[in-house]
């Protein structure tokens, strides 16, 4: 199998920054989570997947969404993507969706001004009124290479500068 891209942990201060600012919490509990954070791995040989481990417990109420910082960046060969999807058996039971539907990571996001730090945001879309929750550490989402393909007469040539949303269509 070829070898295309390299998972990180975001820089403590980044990671500090982003934790509080969704938790509302305080700087050592952030600086806790963040000795904590499990780098992204695939469960058996044959997984297309690599789970994303939560860096705190969370319970979602069906219609309630939640923005995790998952403390990692990716460093991804150009050609390549990485597209997130909830771990299938919180889609399955519970109808936990990604509001983007599937989260898009481009090699280039790696040189954001956020350091590349890949957020996940996510909603109980349980139409049978189950609470999703989910332990510090436990797996919540997946994260699948693809290698993809421009036209012929491709001419992009910006340059990323900021994080969600930074890339705007001429």
């Amino acid at each position: 199998m070829q070898k295309i891209a390299k998972f990180h942990k975001v820089s403590e201060e980044q990671f500090i920054r982003d934790w509080c600012k969704e938790t509302r919490c305080t700087e050592a509990e952030a600086r806790a989570v963040y000795q904590n954070l499990h780098l992204p791995r695939r469960a058996t040989a044959g997984s297309a997947g690599y789970d994303f481990f939560a860096p705190g417990a969370f319970s979602l109420v069906p219609r309630e969404t939640i923005k995790i910082p998952t403390g990692i960046c990716a460093e991804i060969a150009e050609g390549w993507v990485l597209q997130i999807y909830p771990r299938s058996g919180l889609g399955f039971q519970y109808g936990l969706q990604l509001d983007n539907t599937v989260g898009i990571i481009d090699s280039d996001y790696y040189h954001a001004k956020n350091g590349g730090h890949i957020f996940i945001k996510m909603t109980n879309c349980s139409r049978l009124g189950q609470t999703v929750s989910v332990g510090a550490g436990e797996g919540f989402a997946q994260g699948i290479f693809l290698p993809f393909g421009v036209t012929e007469d491709d001419d992009a040539d910006g340059v990323r500068e900021g994080g969600f949303g930074s890339t705007n269509n001429r």
